[in-house]
């Protein structure tokens, strides 16, 4: 069972990154999954009219904290200790959805999968995989 639900990963967001709302929308938390959509914006673009990779790593990056924070609770200070992605296809200008799987959590390392799809298509983008840094309990707690 989710300690958060998409409500309240929303409000986390708000509360602790200014702006970051408009960067992300959650549209679904499970059990040990999440979707969440970064809205098309032509900042996100770089020559060729594509999206940029350094958007779709933010995304991946997102996808991945807000899951572990789905699972735990508001952690503010769990950190990204690696983040490895794979340009599998060229990102249209579109809506990008990122499906967080994860795959290990443990009591100080999260592991976490991401795909990217464009929203319009379903096509898979980008493929991540995210390691997070948990604080010990008590530390670093909202």
């Amino acid at each position: 069972m989710p300690r958060m639900n998409a409500e309240e990963l929303i409000r986390f967001i708000e509360e602790n990154f200014p702006g970051g709302r408009a960067y992300c929308q959650v549209e679904e938390v499970g059990e040990d999954s999440l979707r969440v959509r970064l809205p098309y914006s032509d900042d996100y673009l770089r020559p060729g009219g594509t999206i940029s990779g350094p958007a779709l790593m933010s995304l991946a990056d997102t996808g991945a904290y807000l899951l572990i924070l789905s699972m735990i609770g508001p952690v503010a200070l769990a950190v990204t200790t690696s983040l490895n992605i794979n340009f599998m296809r060229r990102p249209t200008p579109d809506d990008m959805i990122a499906k967080a799987k994860m795959l290990k959590l443990g009591r100080q390392l999260a592991v976490v999968d991401i795909h990217i799809e464009a929203a319009s298509t379903g096509v898979l983008v980008a493929q991540a995989t995210v390691t997070y840094s948990i604080p010990p309990k008590g530390e670093a707690q909202k």
